[in-house]
């Protein structure tokens, strides 16, 4: 009888279980939020109730290495054609995925960063009333032990290589994690993985698999690691990453002090206002944030279309859609993803500065106040990355006049522009686009040295382009 009811059973016919895990570090300042409402912040990261370490939910994972899988092998916003995470939620009739992602806990209790942000207005140039914000991020550095078990019934093949390239994504630093990933936090990637491969057809795989210390967590000693998944796996990817993008790697040396604000300071005794620093191998080092590169490029963008005429729609198409302006605009999230940037080899300096009363002229009683800008040198660096998905040749062509700005310190970044702060100059930039496998090198040794640009009547019809565009 028994034998009977499990003929007539639907049951899945498991054939081979694969059962990876790994190491994720991430390289920038992330954002995993909690969702809620009541905490020291307007948004404060999800933590375990046991252990009160970081929480990366296995959900989190999944829609992350689910977006890059559909974007790497059929291009952006194309329809998703993939057996290893199942159907949608909108099919009635979608399959389970066979992939089972586990939830994953920070190795050790996290080290907190305190970010505040606030927004900017494009016409007065200061803060606007109530826009103010903060919230809470895991520091750099920061570890989870990473898993996953494909169960493989039918398409071993397909299941597997699906299976790679999301895994070699996130072992390159492809994939991101966490909120404001289109600003440059999230970044992380894979240091090493563990595979084991159970052929349930096998008796002795069957038992090893069942006698499989699955309570652990993390890697095993006893077991070798491999640095690459393609190798742990001993197979070869031979397909096209079908991602149609436009990046610009820029390098950057200060021509004036810079002066990002900082909501938490480094010591008990230092300066009213210090430079923005992020946590990297163990060191606080300053940093050009990727919100206020955003913030910066976006109202640049909004005066050099509005300069031109009033179509505006190509800043909402680019940077995203402001709600603050018209409410009634269905969301839609920013193509442009500016990374985050270390400023290497800078100096710290506090100037003390003091408000002038402008009736008598003499010095305003109580305004003294002091400020820790920081500082180039002949070794002074910057790396700006910047990526846009889908571009058309107008929006080419205006990232193309916002980096010309900053290249000649026309556009200052952070606070304190008005005595002459935040001006960068250029030295380098590699601008790379996919279609058609393109790319042009700009370099400047310095200022005083001529612009060397490579085929510049090419960038020239992005900039031509933009001009029909807006004028249309």
């Amino acid at each position: 009888m028994i034998n009977e009811c499990l003929r007539h059973r639907n049951q899945r016919q498991i054939i081979e279980r694969i059962i990876v895990r790994g190491t994720l570090v991430l390289d920038t300042p992330t954002c995993l939020g909690s969702g809620d409402a009541e905490g020291d912040t307007d948004l404060v990261i999800l933590r375990d109730s046991v252990e009160d370490k970081a929480l990366l939910m296995g959900s989190s994972i999944a829609g992350a290495l689910r977006n890059y899988l559909r974007d790497h092998e059929y291009g952006y916003n194309a329809e998703e054609i993939s057996v290893l995470f199942g159907g949608k939620r909108s099919e009635d009739e979608g399959e389970q995925s066979p992939l089972i992602i586990n939830d994953a806990i920070s190795n050790t209790i996290p080290h907190i960063e305190l970010r505040d942000g606030v927004k900017i207005s494009s016409i007065t140039r200061t803060a606007e009333d109530g826009q103010k914000y903060d919230l809470e991020l895991l520091e750099a550095g920061t570890q989870f032990n990473i898993g996953f078990e494909l169960l493989i019934e039918n398409n071993r093949e397909q299941l597997i290589k699906e299976l790679v390239i999301v895994l070699k994504g996130l072992e390159k630093g492809a994939i991101s994690i966490g909120m404001k990933k289109q600003r440059g936090f999230g970044c992380c990637h894979v240091k090493e993985w563990q595979v084991w491969q159970f052929d349930l057809q096998q008796y002795d795989d069957m038992i090893a698999w069942l006698t499989f210390p699955d309570w652990t967590t993390g890697l095993l000693t006893e077991y070798c690691t491999y640095k690459s998944i393609i190798d742990a796996l001993s197979v070869s990817l031979d397909g096209e990453d079908k991602r149609d993008r436009l990046t610009i790697n820029a390098t950057f040396t200060l021509a004036t002090p810079v002066l990002i604000r900082s909501s938490q300071a480094s010591s008990h005794k230092a300066p009213d206002v210090v430079h923005l620093k992020s946590r990297r191998d163990g060191e606080f080092q300053p940093v050009l944030s990727g919100t206020s590169l955003a913030g910066v490029l976006r109202h640049r963008a909004e005066r050099i279309v509005n300069t031109l005429h009033k179509n505006t729609n190509i800043i909402d198409e680019i940077f995203g859609v402001d709600f603050s302006k018209d409410k009634t605009k269905k969301a839609k999230a920013s193509r442009l993803m500016v990374h985050e940037s270390v400023i290497k080899e800078t100096i710290d300096l506090v100037q003390n500065r003091i408000a002038i009363d402008r009736f008598t002229g003499g010095a305003l009683h109580g305004a003294l106040f002091n400020e820790q800008p920081i500082f180039g040198s002949d070794k002074t660096e910057l790396k700006l990355e910047l990526e846009l998905r889908q571009p058309k040749p107008h929006e080419i062509g205006l990232l193309l006049l916002l980096v010309k700005d900053l290249w000649t310190g026309d556009l200052p970044v952070g606070g304190t522009s008005s005595i002459g702060r935040g001006r960068l100059q250029g030295k380098e930039a590699i601008i790379t686009l996919t279609s058609g496998n393109k790319i042009w090198n700009i370099t400047q040794t310095s200022k005083d040295e001529p612009l060397t640009i490579d085929n510049p009547e090419d960038l020239e019809k992005f900039v031509d382009a933009l001009n029909e565009e807006v004028v249309a």
